[in-house]
C-alpha cells in the first residue's frame, strides 16, 4: 500500500490529536506534588489532562471533607458519654471542616467551568482556600491531640485525617499547576479585600477623622505596624471600635466587637476595626461566616492576650501588634 506525504502528515496529526483527548498518565501528573507515589494511588487507572485530573482531586476532596463531617456528626450526635475535653474538640473540628466544605465547594464551581489559567487575583483567592484547608486540618488535629479519655474517637478521627491531608495537598499542588498563572508572584498580603501592603514595616490606613480621632485616643503606644497617612495604596477602614475590660471602650469582650460588625460586607466597604487595649481576654473567639472584612489590632506584644480552652492546644492567642 502506498502512503503520500498527505496521508503520512494526516496519520500524525490523528496521532497527536489522540494523544491529547486521552491525556497523560498520572506518573506525569503527580511528579508535581509532594508524594507522587500516593497521587498515583488516588489517579489508578486514570488518564486525562491536568484540569481533568485537578476536578477529580477537588471532587475527592469534597468527598471526604463530606464524610468526615458526618463522622464527627455521628459522634456529637451520641456523645452523651464522651468528657467535654472531647465534645468542644469534636465541635471545633466540625465548625473548620464546614470552612473546609465551603472553601472547596467554591473552588470547585470555578475550576468546574475554566480549562484555563485564571485572573492572578481570582487565582490566589483560591490558592487560599486551599492552603486554609489544609490549616483547618491540622488545627483539627492539633484540637484532637487534647482528648484523653476517648482515645477511640481520637484515633479514628485522626487517621482520617492524616489521609486527608494527603489528599488535599495533592489537590492544591494539581490546582496550583492548572489553573494559577505561571508568572504569578506574591508581593503582598490582601489589600482592601484583596492584598495588605506593608510599606516600611507599616500598614497604611485610610479613615475619616471620626475614626482616626477613636484610633489615636485609644492607643497608648507608639505606632510601629499601622500609620494613617490614607496615601493611595491604603487600607480603608470602615469604622472603628474599641475593646477595653476597664469599660471604657465601646465594648468589654472580642466577640460583642465582632458580633457588632456589619453583615456580609464587600471589598469596596472598607475594613471593620476592632481595637484590642491591654489585657487577658479568657474567650474563645467566633467568627461568624457573614462578618466579612474585619481587623483585629491588639495594643502590642504579650499585652493584648487571649486566653481560653479551644483550639489552640496551650488555651493562648496573642495579637502581636506594636502600635
Amino acid at each position: 500500500m502506498a502512503f503520500n506525504n498527505k496521508t503520512i502528515l494526516l496519520s500524525i496529526l490523528f496521532f497527536v490529536s489522540l494523544c491529547v483527548a486521552n491525556g497523560v498518565p498520572p506518573e506525569t501528573i503527580c511528579g508535581s506534588t509532594v508524594d507522587p507515589t500516593y497521587c498515583k494511588n488516588v489517579f489508578a487507572n486514570q488518564n486525562g489532562n491536568i484540569y481533568d485530573y485537578g476536578r477529580i482531586s477537588i471532587r475527592k476532596s469534597l468527598s471526604q471533607s463530606r464524610k468526615f463531617m458526618t463522622s464527627i456528626d455521628s459522634y456529637l450526635q451520641g456523645g452523651s458519654s464522651l468528657s467535654q475535653l472531647t465534645i468542644r474538640a469534636l465541635e471545633d473540628c466540625r465548625f473548620l471542616a464546614d470552612l473546609s466544605f465551603e472553601y472547596l465547594s467554591n473552588t470547585y464551581a470555578t475550576t468546574n467551568q475554566s480549562n484555563n489559567v485564571l485572573p492572578t487575583s481570582q487565582a490566589e483567592d483560591f490558592e487560599t482556600f486551599l492552603s486554609a484547608v489544609l490549616t483547618n486540618q491540622q488545627t483539627c488535629l492539633d484540637s484532637l491531640d487534647t482528648i484523653a479519655s476517648d482515645q477511640r474517637v481520637k484515633n479514628d478521627l485522626s487517621s482520617s485525617l492524616f489521609d486527608d491531608i494527603k489528599l488535599h495537598s495533592v489537590t492544591l499542588a494539581l490546582f496550583k499547576k492548572g489553573w494559577v498563572p505561571e508568572n504569578k508572584i506574591r508581593t503582598s498580603w490582601p489589600q482592601n479585600g484583596r492584598h495588605l501592603n506593608f510599606k516600611n514595616g507599616c500598614l497604611p490606613l485610610k479613615m475619616s477623622n471620626s475614626v482616626r480621632a477613636i484610633y489615636d485616643s485609644a492607643r497608648q503606644h507608639g505606632r510601629k505596624l499601622l500609620q494613617t497617612n490614607g496615601g493611595e495604596d491604603s487600607v480603608l477602614v470602615s469604622d472603628i471600635v474599641v475593646v477595653s475590660q476597664d469599660g471604657s471602650g465601646n465594648f468589654t469582650t472580642i466577640n460583642d466587637a465582632i458580633a457588632a460588625a456589619p453583615n456580609n460586607t464587600v471589598a469596596n466597604d472598607g475594613y471593620f476595626f476592632i481595637f484590642i487595649t491591654e489585657g487577658v481576654y479568657q474567650e474563645y473567639i467566633s467568627i461568624p461566616k457573614n462578618k466579612k472584612y474585619l481587623m483585629m489590632v491588639g495594643e502590642g506584644i504579650n499585652q493584648t492576650i487571649i486566653t481560653g480552652d479551644h483550639n489552640v492546644v496551650d488555651g493562648n492567642m496573642r495579637l502581636f501588634a506594636n502600635l
